[in-house]
């Protein structure tokens, strides 16, 4: 895998005025299990939709100019439960995690001997391709290019997955994409980017129902 960390070209933030909200999809049985679950479409669980259903409380008071979601109906059904009328854009799936697709990193680890992580050493090829941090975060580059033009008319909302939204803020905060290892996002949590000062800016992070004990595990 390449060992190199090139930053994608940043799209321009001119210091918009709207925020940029991103909710993670509600919990899955995956999930809950620290499994990797990339193209995977799997659905929520009950409490996955209770989440869901609480992240919308969460955001009930913004004003959005557009609002995305992954394809992947974890996603869609978090928006449906939260009461966002999403748009589909296919960019915001989750990282291709090919041969490790459905592991946990514990799996992984064992089998390899060393600390695996995606964000470290990359993903082998297996049913699907899968991707490299870098290409990942070109993906979420493309998103910004879109959205930030948004968040002149107003608040922009992404449903999307965990892995992905960590890449994509490292892409706003105009770090490398590694950044995201860093920065842990729990299913059904509601984080807010804005920009201070005129740089970007991380307003909120992670926000739930309750304060995390343990890193999210997926």
């Amino acid at each position: 895998m390449p060992t190199n960390d090139l930053l994608p070209e940043p799209p321009a933030l001119d210091n918009p005025s709207g925020k940029l909200v991103l909710l993670r999809h509600g919990e899955t049985e995956w999930s809950k299990e620290g499994r990797h679950t990339g193209l995977t479409d799997v659905p929520l669980t009950a409490r996955g939709e209770e989440l869901a259903r609480g992240a919308g409380r969460l955001v009930a008071g913004y004003d959005f100019s557009l609002v995305l979601t992954s394809p992947l109906q974890r996603a869609q059904r978090t928006a449906e439960l939260a009461g966002l009328h999403a748009e589909v854009d296919p960019l915001l799936v989750e990282w291709d995690y090919g041969g490790y697709e459905g592991r946990t990193s514990r799996d992984i680890r064992s089998e390899l001997g060393y600390n695996w992580s995606a964000f470290t050493h990359g993903v082998i090829r297996g049913g699907t391709p899968g991707e490299t941090v870098e290409e990942v975060a070109a993906r979420a580059s493309r998103v910004l290019t879109r959205v930030l033009p948004a968040m002149a008319e107003g608040d922009v909302a992404l449903v999307a997955h965990g892995h992905f939204l960590r890449i994509l803020t490292a892409v706003y905060l105009q770090m490398a994409p590694r950044f995201g290892a860093q920065i842990t996002l729990d299913a059904g949590s509601v984080s807010v980017l804005s920009s201070y000062r005129e740089q970007p800016a991380i307003l909120s992070w992670n926000y739930g129902p309750e304060l995390p004990m343990v890193p999210s595990e997926s």
